[in-house]
């Protein structure tokens, strides 16, 4: 495939329509210009929308049918593949870089003989306009190749900020362009200041008579060329009484830190970013509100349009939806997912599920729900201990808290006693390797991964509280209990 039928391959065979200018209810010229002005020329902007669009290229896309997985096929076509240009992750990169830039953006749904959807592309920023045909709504794109494309308006899905205007289009980024060429001039500023300090040292004067210019010239060049080169490695200059040489300090004002941080924020405000978010340093409150404020209404937005731009009236009725999901874990600290055992244990997490979140690859039974002993149901506990995965009854759990506890130099909290005598099972169990327990406990405690070994090792080869080996089974219809 070549540039050259990008736009047929994409749209297929182009159709000329009959169109006459449509009016938008409040009266607005249904007619968008590109912006004059390219926003992500700037380097703070581009860092918050790169960090946005990254973010959100991690979603995953489920095709549902009455909350049960649904067309299959569908799915898998946006997650791999939707369109010749574009994976999954490079698609919601681009709408969501679109989207920050220009605060709309075009997706046109690619359809089959039967109306079924069979790719989607993030239309090209370009000149827009609202038309009607038959009585029905179109957009015009004058694509920057020269070509126009005429969209009807339920092949288009459409993502808007800062709705406020336009029927069908959002704002423009007027309102940030103020603090852009504010932080533009302060930038130009330093640069010129920097050459400024550079361009004038000094003035040298002649004591003789009025010289020509052409010896005021030949004077100046032999001083540069004598002492104001690298070979002059002395730093020294000699002059006769015919000449004076004068310095010149130049202390150029230039806008102080306070003031460029000050305009940084507000472009940071403006897309509700923060530099501990851009840098990578946010805490895992920060990191809770990025992904609750940025990144999940995006994802609510971008399902809802194409649920219901894709999808016909019938199979919305018959529960159709497309959901796009990021895993809300992933923007969990290290001991807020160690935390999560307590729901291991407990049967609100599966092992496996809880592995996802430590990023480690699923066991082979790790989908069945286990649960601690004193939290099995009422009226199954004692049919439920028969095949548990508990330690040895020779074992001393205090030991082996105390034992931690010594060597962390601290008192554990509740969290951490659980997180450490659940590791200790799972490697007695063998659910865990050595490694994987030794880098959970040094973590979870607080400890260098060289005593983490030792004090598995020490409570596994019969230190102070020798471990033996446990067991694993499932009891009845009830999750496996576990101590």
């Amino acid at each position: 495939m070549t540039l050259r039928n990008a736009v047929k391959t994409i749209f297929g065979k182009i159709k000329n329509y009959v169109a006459s200018a449509w009016r938008e209810i409040g009266g607005y010229v249904a007619t968008f210009t590109a912006f004059g002005r390219d926003v992500y020329a700037s380097e703070v902007v581009r860092s918050c929308i790169r960090t946005l669009a990254e973010h959100t290229s991690k979603a995953n896309v489920k095709v549902m049918r009455n909350k049960i997985p649904g067309d299959l096929k569908l799915q898998r076509m946006i997650q791999y593949r939707p369109n010749p240009f574009m994976n999954g992750k490079d698609f919601l990169y681009k709408v969501r870089t679109l989207l920050e830039c220009y605060n709309t953006v075009f997706i046109y749904i690619n359809r089959d003989d039967t109306g079924a959807c069979t790719g989607l592309y993030p239309m090209p920023h370009c000149t827009e306009e609202a038309v009607e045909v038959d009585g029905k709504l179109y957009i015009r794109f004058y694509l920057p190749t020269g070509e126009q494309v005429v969209a009807s308006w339920e092949d288009l899905a459409v993502l808007r900020k800062d709705f406020r205007t336009s029927d069908i289009w959002g704002d423009d980024n007027t309102a940030i362009i103020g603090s852009l060429d504010l932080l533009n001039t302060t930038a130009e500023g330093m640069a010129n200041a920097i050459k400024s300090t550079a361009n004038l040292r000094g003035i040298v004067k002649s004591t003789k008579a009025a010289l020509k210019p052409e010896d005021v010239t030949k004077m100046r060049d032999d001083f540069v060329a004598s002492y104001m080169q690298i070979s002059n490695s002395s730093g020294v200059a000699a002059l006769d009484a015919s000449m004076e040489y004068t310095p010149i300090t130049l202390a150029p004002v230039i806008a102080n830190y306070k003031s460029v941080e000050e305009l940084r924020n507000n472009i940071y405000r403006y897309w509700g970013m923060c530099e501990e978010i851009v840098m990578g340093k946010a805490t895992p409150d920060q990191r809770e509100s990025f992904y609750e404020g940025k990144i999940e209404t995006f994802l609510l937005a971008l399902s809802l349009e194409l649920t219901n731009k894709v999808f016909t009236d019938r199979q919305r009725v018959a529960l159709n939806e497309i959901i796009f999901e990021s895993n809300r874990m992933s923007y969990m600290s290290m001991q807020e997912k160690l935390s999560l055992v307590s729901m291991v244990d407990r049967g609100a997490m599966t092992p496996n599920e809880w592995r996802q979140a430590l990023n480690l690859a699923p066991l082979p039974g790790g989908d069945v729900p286990i649960r601690r002993l004193d939290t099995a149901p009422t009226n199954g506990t004692t049919g439920s201990q028969a095949g548990s995965t508990t330690l040895d009854n020779s074992v001393d759990a205090n030991g082996i808290v105390d034992d931690a506890e010594k060597v962390a130099g601290k008192t554990l909290n509740g969290a951490q006693t659980q997180s450490l005598i659940t590791v200790v099972t799972q490697y007695q169990a063998g659910t865990l390797t050595l490694g994987q327990a030794i880098n959970i406990i040094s973590v979870s405690i607080g400890v260098t991964k060289q005593e983490a070994q030792e004090l598995i090792e020490g409570n596994t080869e019969g230190g102070n509280a020798s471990v033996g080996k446990g067991k694993q089974g499932v009891s009845g219809d009830e999750p496996t209990p576990t101590n």
